[in-house]
């Protein structure tokens, strides 16, 4: 068995065991590639039958059209079931406060949302595309991760997992993030990608786009971007290694418009994917904090 079907089979079963094991699932889905490779091996695990639990999508206002684009094709394709949860949403009944100045984002906002639409839809687990290789903070993950009440998690009350035994006991108010693909790395998922020709969102790909310059990273301009008139801005031949929101992930100068261009370009890189999300700069332990408080 070589290792692409060992990880297909080991999210296999943890998908099955999502399904056996809670009420009221859900798949986590931004309509990126560790998402869109979850949501097809959903389909394997349950073929013939429909997928049977819904797709909910945190929207922040501020993602990227091409994976919204995405998304919704997808969920025609798939033939699941969309909830939606808004940031906005989140902001106008003043449960979260809008960031202002030039490091605003609305990526941490998302954590506040998420809850409240686990919470409206009376979810006991939700299913993520979290990589033990993409953080620090990841790697201190279960497969079956145990959140409390609040939607806190906390490192000391995580179960230990033996021979691909996954403990989905909860007490009421409690919740499970499940991470399928956790044993994955980012050139497991392309590679996985290539090899069942899955569709992702143009914006891997190179492409030309507007960015500028910031501590070290190239940013794409949007319309809610607050630039001062020194700041240049400059077109560059650029892709995204990871799809979050707009406010706070960089592009990568890159020439590669293949998949095969991808993985190779992967295979020669010193830096891993989440180097590009700016939010995670903000303080040593960043990922870690949001965790805590219920981040995927």
């Amino acid at each position: 068995m070589n290792l692409q079907t060992h990880l297909e089979d080991e999210a296999i079963y943890i998908l099955r065991e999502v399904a056996s094991q809670f009420e009221k699932p859900a798949l986590l889905f931004s309509g990126g590639k560790d998402s869109i490779v979850l949501l097809h091996l959903c389909k394997k695990a349950f073929a013939p039958a429909a997928i049977p639990f819904p797709l909910v999508h945190v929207d922040t206002g501020h993602n990227f059209p091409e994976t919204l684009s995405m998304r919704d094709h997808l969920i025609e394709k798939y033939k699941v079931q969309l909830e939606v949860g808004y940031v906005q949403e989140s902001i106008d009944s003043g449960t979260v406060r809008e960031e202002t100045g030039k490091y605003a984002s609305r990526n941490s906002l998302q954590t506040t949302t998420l809850l409240e639409t686990i919470e409206r839809l009376q979810l006991d687990c939700c299913i993520g595309g979290a990589r033990r290789d993409e953080e620090k903070a990841r790697a201190k993950e279960r497969i079956f991760s145990v959140r409390d009440d609040f939607g806190q998690w906390n490192e000391k009350s995580q179960r230990p997992e033996l021979f691909d035994m996954l403990n989905g006991n909860i007490f009421p108010g409690e919740n499970i993030r499940a991470f399928p693909i956790s044993n994955w790395t980012e050139l497991d998922v392309w590679k996985y990608i290539q090899a069942e020709e899955l569709e992702i969102p143009s914006i891997y790909f190179a492409h030309q786009r507007q960015v500028y310059l910031r501590d070290g990273q190239w940013m794409p301009t949007t319309d809610f971007t607050e630039l001062d008139a020194s700041t240049p801005v400059e077109t560059h031949e650029v892709r995204f290694r990871t799809v979050g929101d707009m406010s706070c992930t960089a592009a990568v100068v890159s020439k590669a418009q293949s998949i095969s261009e991808i993985i190779r370009e992967i295979e020669q890189s010193e830096f891993s994917e989440r180097g590009a999300r700016m939010d995670d700069k903000r303080s040593e332990g960043a990922m870690e904090e949001r965790k805590k408080v219920g981040y995927f």
